[in-house]
């Protein structure tokens, strides 16, 4: 048995770009029935089945139908074609407010929300006290709800549609509204619906907390399946293509030598008796790449034209965080590496085996100073773009991967 199946949906809308003005237009608009605008599949060809006490995922790029698809799970939204068939109580979280009347008071909207749910007034009345309570929204229960903040709609449409029990809980991105003490409370009611057995339907980009609460997951692009099955492969199938398409975006944005600076550039400073030349980020073929792995490799190559003899230059890198905060420093002369004299090109590399950093947007230094670094030839003071995907394991939080070991003793 199921409670959701999906076969063959799709959702057509047109588009109208020409806006009718005059009276004329618009009275022909009504009697002519034809589409005379531009179509838009926002779902095309979907099919995926849920089964009772299954958590769905859904993933995708902005756009990519995850609403819509939603929407037609609650019959706000016919399909153009396909079969669509639910069983059970739904409670639906879409957008804020929705089924709520602004003319309302909360209390009010309460018993509205369990009127279209097929509840009585009674049934709410006894459910009202825990809703409130959840909501926490104090006094302004029996305020219009048209005054409002909107996280303030998220925490009573919240408490609503989670206590009318249903069989059936959808949620979007509406959670991001809350702020983060509401979103745990409301992450711990939704973990407590699915340990009662219950079927939810989740969409959120918050895809770690997809792939933790939900058993299957569905992945839209453009409208259309890529991939369906369990969670973590499918999110890791969406992962890869996200990464594979900021590869090549970065990579076609990044310049192939130090773009000059007219002595303009404030992130850039030294004399130049030795200059660097161009930084590369390579993997461990020795390819340039623009996106990296936690526990992969790194290799920081640095271009240098020396323009005059130098004797023993150091070379360093720097690692940061992107809000600037410095993580790391190592040089060539904290290696005890002794370069020697250096005259013309050259190239100096520093390797990481192991990246231990988490996913996150990174920036990169170089630098080339004297033997006694004090003296500056060049600096590139976070020039440099690293961006890095995490590799799939368990360790996911903060910044630093430090592949530490637990162990346990008991009776």
């Amino acid at each position: 048995m199921t409670v959701i199946e999906f076969e063959s949906v799709s959702k057509r809308f047109i588009l109208h770009k020409e806006r009718r003005d005059t009276i004329q237009e618009r009275v022909a608009g009504v009697f002519n029935r034809r589409p005379s605008g531009e179509e838009f599949w926002a779902v095309r060809d979907v099919s995926f089945v849920v089964e009772p006490g299954q958590s769905l995922g859904l993933v995708g790029h902005n756009g990519a139908g995850k609403s819509t698809i939603l929407k037609l799970m609650t019959r706000i939204l016919e399909p153009t074609s396909g079969r669509i068939r639910a069983q059970g109580r739904i409670a639906a979280l879409l957008e804020l407010g929705s089924g709520f009347h602004p003319e309302l008071s909360g209390r009010e909207n309460v018993f509205l929300y369990g009127s279209l749910m097929g509840l009585g007034r009674a049934e709410m009345a006894a459910k009202l006290p825990e809703i409130a309570s959840f909501a926490d929204i104090g006094d302004f229960i029996d305020t219009e709800i048209k005054h409002y903040s909107s996280g303030m709609y998220t925490r009573l449409a919240f408490a609503v549609a989670t206590a009318v029990d249903p069989d059936i809980l959808i949620t979007d991105e509406v959670l991001a509204v809350g702020d983060e003490a509401f979103q745990r409370k409301c992450m711990e009611r939704i973990y407590g619906f699915r340990r009662a057995g219950k079927t939810i339907i989740f969409v959120s980009h918050a895809l770690e907390v997809v792939r933790s609460l939900c058993d299957v997951a569905v992945w839209l692009d453009h409208g259309q399946m890529k991939a369906s099955g369990e969670a973590s492969e499918v999110i890791d199938a969406y992962l890869a293509d996200v990464n594979r398409q900021e590869q090549e975006r970065l990579a076609a944005e990044r310049p192939a030598d130090m773009p000059p600076d007219g002595g303009n550039n404030p992130f850039r400073r030294g004399t130049r008796e030795i200059e660097i030349t161009r930084v590369q980020l390579l993997d461990r073929a020795g390819e340039e790449q623009a996106t990296f792995r936690t526990h992969e490799p790194l290799t920081v190559r640095i271009h240098y034209t020396a323009h005059q003899p130098i004797d023993a230059p150091v070379f360093g890198v720097g690692f940061y965080m992107d809000n600037g905060i410095w993580l790391s420093g190592p040089n060539s002369g904290f290696e005890e590496l002794r370069i020697g004299r250096v005259s013309g090109a050259g190239v100096v590399e520093y390797t990481v085996a192991n990246l231990p950093l988490l996913t996150g947007r990174y920036s990169l230094s170089a630098a080339v100073v004297d033997s006694t670094q004090m003296h500056t030839y060049d600096m590139h003071d976070r020039l440099y773009s690293l961006v890095v995907h995490g590799d799939g394991s368990r360790e996911r939080y903060g910044t630093l991967a430090l592949s530490g070991a637990w162990r346990w003793e008991g009776e």
